[in-house]
């Protein structure tokens, strides 16, 4: 009888792991996010197809190698919370409509306000539209002031379900009228301002920049306020950006995550995807506001599986067809975490590497030698 037992035991165990265990996966992502967006009992349906069974536990999988960051991530709360360190950096600075809060980093030996003021940087994360906090963050914007010698602002914005692409993309814009009304005050140079976003931040970035060249109306700001900052912004760095949504979209369906996915639910819908690409955007614009769209660079790392590189790919030669200055970056073996996360450490592995582009095309776009 023993024998038997354990005879047995061998496929039920094989059976619990390859069918119990990626069904409990999946399940739970889909109970926890979003289920299938079909209607009545078909969404369960197509819920429990093999392959997205497959697809999906593999992503979740795929989530755990961001364990490795447990240090990290002990360190940026740590800096953040020690009171020792605000002597870098003002926190949780008001701004805009939302009463939304920006911490603003000084660069190094920036001891008076007779200094000369320096250029702004706006960073931006990521987190797929639907997660993200300026804190997270604390350590690249002080690398990030001391590499670029700039003053660095890293605002936090209304994520979904809290706001939708279009309110992130107000959030964005009132930071850069704060940054237009408060470049005195605290000694930046309101002029001179470089974007630099990541991800879903990166995307957000490049659409801002654009809605603010074509003055929508949505966005709710005076006309004379959106077209002094699109004068003041330099260029735009993108780390490993979304610019093409319904692209995005179908890498998501390959990847069986199109539903657990914030991104089209921020956007309101798959029937809104062009109307938050920049790539259709552009598109659309007339020759006039194409010759006001501020230079890009476009960093992504060839190990990327949440953004394919493609996606930059694509968007630089995109830009290069309409004669807007691009510079395309295909950093070898890094992924999509590695691109930002490797910013806040100099000893993290592609700290160096990415920085070297970084700064090259930020002196660049500022004319510094």
């Amino acid at each position: 009888m023993s024998g038997l037992k354990n005879h047995m035991s061998l496929p039920v165990s094989v059976g619990v792991l390859l069918v119990g265990l990626p069904y409990s996966i999946s399940l739970a992502a889909q109970w926890i996010y979003g289920w299938p967006n079909k209607p009545g009992y078909k969404k369960y349906i197509e819920a429990l197809k093999p392959r997205r069974i497959y697809c999906l536990t593999r992503a979740v999988l795929e989530t755990l190698k961001y364990l490795q960051y447990g240090r990290l991530y002990f360190q940026w709360k740590s800096w953040y919370k020690n009171d020792e360190n605000r002597k870098h950096y003002e926190k949780g600075i008001t701004f805009g409509r939302r009463s939304n809060k920006l911490d603003l980093y000084h660069p190094p030996n920036a001891c008076s306000s007779k200094d000369a003021p320096a250029p702004l940087v706006v960073f931006i994360f990521g987190g797929g539209w639907g997660s993200g906090d300026r804190s997270i963050y604390c350590l690249l914007a002080r690398k990030m002031a001391e590499e670029l010698s700039a003053t660095v602002i890293c605002p936090d914005y209304f994520t979904y379900p809290k706001g939708n692409v279009l309110g992130m993309i107000q959030d964005i814009a009132d930071c850069l009228v704060w940054a237009q009304e408060s470049g005195h005050k605290f000694n930046f140079d309101k002029d001179n301002i470089v974007l630099i976003g990541h991800s879903a931040g990166a995307h957000l970035c490049a659409l801002t920049s654009l809605f603010l060249i074509d003055a929508r109306e949505e966005l709710f700001i005076e006309a004379g306020k959106q077209r002094d900052v699109t004068l003041a912004i330099r260029g735009i760095i993108c780390l490993s950006g979304v610019y093409n949504i319904m692209d995005h979209y179908e890498h998501e369906q390959n990847r069986g995550v199109e539903y657990v996915s914030t991104m089209h639910k921020a956007m309101n819908g798959v029937e809104n995807f062009p109307y938050y690409s920049p790539t259709q955007l552009l598109k659309a614009l007339s020759q006039d506001k194409l010759d006001r769209v501020p230079p890009f660079a476009l960093l992504h790392g060839t190990n990327d599986i949440i953004v394919p590189v493609e996606s930059s790919i694509k968007f630089s030669d995109l830009l290069t067809s309409l004669s807007i200055k691009v510079s395309l970056y295909l950093l070898p073996r890094v992924d999509h975490t590695e691109i930002v996360t490797d910013l806040m450490a100099s000893d993290r592995r592609f700290y160096h590497p990415i920085y070297s582009c970084i700064k090259h095309e930020y002196r660049t776009l500022l004319g510094i030698c």
